[in-house]
């Protein structure tokens, strides 16, 4: 992405950066860590802030992600279905690779796909991850019972790099017609995965459960995704040139290391996204194994990620008035909290209260990444690399599900992946906690 549209604003609008423009001492000092400035007069000029091509291209970028991300995180329906119809034969632990792989690869594969992206390579990129994402689903409509590794290549490894070839460019396209309205722009395409995961869920449950079957409503849902990634392959449109020297990732790297809130913002993450995924996965299989009714539970992951979609949208107004880091650590103690609270479920209200606030608090954290990054980011020139070289060690979270299920065993034992993720998720907490620390003291640090 080029240097000359990487500012502050860019990803934090309401808060961008303190060094833009002074306000007053006493406001920094009872507030260090938000960014309350506003842009420089008439720095907004060179961008559309809308028109046709700027919208189409927002709609375009909320399209993909209910492709992407959209599908990912409505896994859980999947894990429920092969768990007790098709693939019998193997572990809930072994089946959560399928979910684990596909999306370490949605992360891990944002570096290349970020780093093409900078180089120009932006229609390429969404025209071949489209035309994947299509093609592996229809495959995997192709995948017999219990024939595990066909299903793992095609929905874990092909459906994984898909999404991750389509998911850094789409978001970063955005960057290329707003500036003062990024905020609430991103907002809006953020919500998009959570929307998907309420339309999925319900779509998948009804035909795999149903007299259509898993062929067929694989097919379906197919044939969904790829009618909804042609409109957004029409929609979207790049604005601003590359630059001519792209960023050197090597360099970003050892720059980020050297960095310490992006370490711990680093840290925070490789231990948050272990547990992050365990309640969208293993919701649905939980009620049905508690005796919830199984028409309801079919409907769980819908309430959690209905809730989500709240979250995303609202995130972008609280953080105006708490400040990014602060709404992000909120947030991330308040799922771990409500993942300890699964140790209780066992009845249909219960399924309920979890399903709302942890869907909330978890897309409220899911809508601040992105700004977070930002945030950090000192040079944003290279904000493009770290926001895959986050994303890449955000891709923790194929390890959560594999070990979650292995915990839970073929008994079913369902305190003790519970408990492990919620710990695991305050352990990250503390780290977030400790990089707004080491932010706040180097910002004091360069005042004095």
């Amino acid at each position: 992405m080029a240097s000359e549209y990487k500012t502050p604003a860019d990803f934090t609008e309401p808060q961008v950066t303190w060094k833009e423009e002074k306000v007053s001492e006493t406001l920094k000092d009872h507030f260090p860590d938000k960014h309350s400035d506003l842009p420089s007069p008439g720095s907004h000029r060179e961008f559309p802030e809308g028109g046709l091509a700027a919208w189409a291209t927002a709609f375009g970028s909320f399209l993909v992600q209910i492709c992407t991300l959209g599908y990912c995180t409505s896994f859980g329906v999947y894990q429920d279905f092969y768990t007790r119809h098709y693939l019998t034969n193997e572990t809930s632990s072994v089946i959560s690779w399928i979910g684990s792989v596909n999306s370490f690869l949605v992360c891990s594969v944002g570096i290349v796909s970020g780093s093409l992206y900078d180089r120009g390579y932006f229609y390429h990129l969404v025209i071949a991850g489209s035309l994947l994402q299509s093609l592996s689903l229809f495959m995997l409509s192709l995948a017999k019972p219990n024939q595990y590794c066909q299903i793992l290549i095609a929905q874990g490894l092909c459906s994984g790099v898909a999404a991750g070839l389509l998911y850094v460019p789409s978001v970063a396209v955005i960057s290329h017609h707003f500036r003062l309205k990024r905020t609430l722009v991103m907002t809006f395409v953020a919500s998009g995965s959570s929307l998907g995961s309420v339309i999925f869920p319900i779509m998948l449950n009804n035909l795999l459960n149903g007299p259509v079957g898993f062929s067929n409503g694989v097919r379906a849902s197919a044939g969904l995704v790829s009618g909804l990634l042609l409109i957004a392959c029409l929609c979207m449109r790049t604005r601003l040139d590359p630059p001519t020297t792209p960023v050197n990732y090597v360099a970003a790297a050892r720059r980020c290391i050297c960095h310490p809130p992006f370490v711990f913002l680093m840290a925070g993450s490789f231990l948050f996204q272990i547990s992050f995924y365990y309640p969208m996965v293993f919701l649905q299989l939980d009620s049905v194994k508690h005796g919830v009714n199984v028409t309801f539970s079919f409907y769980s992951l819908v309430i959690l990620n209905s809730s989500n979609f709240v979250g995303r949208i609202t995130s972008g107004y609280i953080a105006v008035f708490t400040g990014v880091i602060n709404l992000t650590i909120a947030a991330t103690i308040s799922c771990g909290v409500v993942i300890f609270g699964m140790i209780g479920l066992s009845s249909l209200a219960s399924v309920v209260v979890l399903g709302v606030v942890y869907g909330y608090f978890a897309g409220v954290y899911a809508a601040m990444v992105v700004p977070l990054t930002a945030t950090l980011t000192l040079d944003f020139s290279e904000l493009g690399a770290r926001m895959g070289i986050f994303f890449f060690v955000s891709g923790s979270r194929y390890l959560g599900t594999p070990i979650s299920g292995a915990l839970l065993t073929s008994n079913y034992t369902w305190w003790v992946p519970a408990a492990f993720c919620g710990i695991v998720a305050l352990a990250g907490s503390v780290m977030y906690v400790a990089m707004r620390f080491m932010f706040v003291r180097s910002r004091i640090e360069e005042k004095v």
